[in-house]
This record gives C-alpha cells, structure tokens and sequence, in this order.
C-alpha cells in the first residue's frame, strides 16, 4: 500500500483490524536489523509518498513534518532560517523522518545535540485499530501526562504507525573547527575521545575509524594512514577549539584542522558502503559508557584475533556508541559459524561492560536473542503487557523488535 494521506492509513489499519492482517510500516528500507522486512501474507504500508513538511516555525524553533520527508531534506529546510534538524545518520540522504522515529536513528552529531528523541516533541499516530492520535505538544517544555511520544520513538512500528511529526529545531551554529588526528591504534584513538570528555570539551561529533575501515576508505578519497584517525568537529568558538587540538596532541601521530570539513565528512559517511565492497557486512551497533570505550575497542581487536574473522570497527565516540562490523565471507554466501560467534563475543562484551546491544540501529530481528539478556525477564515480560495495549492483536510488525 503507498498511502497519501492520514485517511488512507486509517483505512488499511481498520481493514487489517478486522482481517487480522499484519502490517509492516517502511519508509527508506534503510534499517540495517531486518525491522521493515514483512513475511509472507502481510501488508507493507510504505510511508515514503507521505513526503510533505507541512510547515517550518522559525520563531518557535519547531517543524512539521510526514513520515517520508527524507532527513537531510528537513535539514536544509531548516538552514534557510538559520536552523538545524540536528539528527543526522549515515543514511541522511535517504533515510526518512519516519523510519528515524521508528528506530531512534543516530547519526554523527549526536555526541552534542542528542538522538532522534531529544528532537521529537509530538506525534500524529494511527494505532492498530484505525484509531489517530496525537502525542506531545508544539511547545519545548510540557509535562502533562505519560510520555507517549517517547514510547513511540524508537518502537520500531509495532506500537502504532506514524503519519506525522512536529520536531524541534536548532539554531545553526558555524562549525569553529574540524580536527582529524591519527593514532598508533584504535585504542589509543578511544582514548583521546575520553580525554576530551574529561578536559569537559564537548565536540558536535568525534568520530572514530580503525586500520581496516581506513583501508576500505582509501579509494572514497579519505586517504590516511596509522592505526586510527579521530575526526572531531566543534562549533563552540576557538578558544574550545584551541583546548581541543591541546588535547588531541597528546599520543597522536599527527594531528591537522582540516580545509575542507565537508569532504572529510562525507568521506565518513561512506565508511558502510566501502566495507560492504569487502563483503557481506554483519553489521553490529553496541554502546558502552564513553569510560570504557578504550576497553570495548581492545576487546573487539581480540575477539577478531581469537576468531580468525576481519572486523572493522568506527565508532560514534563522542557518546560510546559503537559500530564493529564484521566481514562475514563473499555476498550471498552463509554467514560462517565464526562469524556468528565473534558477534555474540561482541554482544556480551557491551553488556559485561554496563553498556547496550543497539545504540541507535535498533532491535528488528537480528537482536531478538540478546534483548532479554539486556532487559531481564521481568522488565521484558512489562514491555510485552505495553506491546498488547497498543495492538491486542499482535498486528503491527509481528516477530520484530521485543
């Protein structure tokens, strides 16, 4: 189903009520745990021709949006007064407001300006039943209530399915600095992003790329060599800045403020599609306190050296949020036993060390398995009882997510 308009989700929704009929939200496809992917008999209502922003209030900071408005569209809407949607995955270009919703999406800025849930402040909503509702408010404080909005960000479509957004935006800062220093290796990197921490700077992002994903970055033009490479921006005026490179000198081979800030980040977001030309990509998205980021990476090299499996690892270091991906055989081939192994290494180590098994990618059906080991028996058993509130049935996106 390619709905248009609110009506029109109302009516598939009321029609699979009644059916039984399972239904599956999509918008880009982009999600990287299988949370869009719809079995046999059900319906797939794809978002993506709900592509309006209804409206940009520049005075009161806030937008209205669709589901299928591609982020980094709203984005540039925003930058025509001055503001910022600040959320901002890899999939940016083509990834859509909606499926960021779904999944709580990420991205580089996080580090300062928070995921997609601190930029949402209320939802339209069609519940399983046909039923639309609308959550939160317009204003940037409101305490009244549950927090409906924020159950539905990140649920991954099975709690109701979303037809509309009003989303906070930012004023647009000018980015002061955009520092790329190189280290020995990728611990010593995940080092210097808490040293950052510590010094209290707070970077727009710090991102964090190891030997084997700088290698398969080479022929997108992010020509670097060293163990590792920290890529820091700031926008909070060049005295941060100047503590920063300060900072970033300590243990680094070389350390420069890059000319051209724009070509080293776009080279970043190429990082998936450059190992994905290495083979299939078993694709892990854990957190751990920024603490312990040093120790996660170190612990990640061992699991690939125990297994005998290449694992290219770069991280949202700025707030602990890895991304170790696994170069699992040749596309189209099983997944190796080893493989499969190392992941679950993987998966253990983010919660041996108090962290979590998806920072921003989400559950879907790659991480069913681990999600009790993270929730306990007894917090997922309460989220089951929230689950069968919003769809008694069990229609909305069944087998995903909880």
């Amino acid at each position: 189903m390619f709905p248009r308009t609110v009506e029109q989700v109302q009516g598939v929704l009321r029609g699979a009520s009644v059916t039984r009929t399972p239904v599956v939200a999509r918008g880009a496809g982009t999600a990287l745990t299988g949370g869009s992917a719809a079995g046999a008999g059900a319906v797939v209502l794809d978002l993506s021709r709900m592509d309006r922003i209804v409206e940009i209030r520049a005075a009161d900071g806030v937008a209205v949006a669709e589901p299928g408005v591609i982020t980094a569209d709203l984005d540039r809407a925003a930058a025509e007064h001055g503001l910022r949607y600040a959320p901002d995955p890899a999939s940016l270009e083509i990834s859509t407001i909606g499926g960021n919703i779904a999944t709580n999406a990420g991205g580089l800025r996080c580090a300062k300006y928070g995921v997609t849930r601190d930029s949402v402040l209320g939802l339209d909503v069609v519940l399983a039943d046909g039923t639309l509702i609308n959550t939160g408010r317009a204003t940037l404080k409101g305490v009244a209530g549950y927090d409906l909005t924020g159950l539905f960000v990140g649920s991954e479509g099975t709690l109701g399915v979303v037809v509309g957004a009003t989303l906070r935006l930012r004023t647009l800062p000018a980015p002061t600095a955009t520092i790329a220093a190189a280290y020995p290796d990728v611990a010593a990197a995940a080092a210097a992003s808490v040293a950052l921490a510590e010094a209290r700077i707070q970077p727009v992002l710090a991102e964090l790329l190891d030997a084997a994903t700088l290698a398969a970055l080479a022929s997108y033009g992010l020509r670097q060599t060293g163990g590792a490479l920290l890529i820091v921006q700031l926008d909070g005026g060049p005295e941060e800045a100047s503590r920063a490179l300060e900072v970033l000198r300590r243990g680094a081979t070389s350390v420069r403020s890059d000319g051209d800030p724009a070509s080293l980040l776009a080279a970043r977001r190429q990082a998936l599609p450059a190992i994905e030309r290495l083979g299939r990509p078993l694709i892990e998205d854990i957190a751990v306190p920024r603490s312990a980021l040093a120790e996660a990476v170190r612990s990640i090299a061992d699991i690939a050296r125990r297994h005998d499996v290449p694992i290219c690892t770069l991280a949202h270091a700025g707030d602990g949020n890895l991304h170790p991906i696994i170069v699992a055989g040749s596309h189209g081939s099983p997944i190796p036993v080893a493989a499969h192994r190392a992941a679950d290494e993987i998966f253990g180590l983010a919660l041996a060390l108090g962290g979590t098994v998806t920072g921003e990618h989400g559950v879907g059906v790659l991480k069913r398995a681990w999600l009790s080991q993270e929730l306990g028996e007894a917090q997922h058993d309460l989220q089951r009882q929230i689950k069968a509130v919003f769809d008694p049935l069990g229609i909305l996106n069944p087998g995903k997510a909880i």
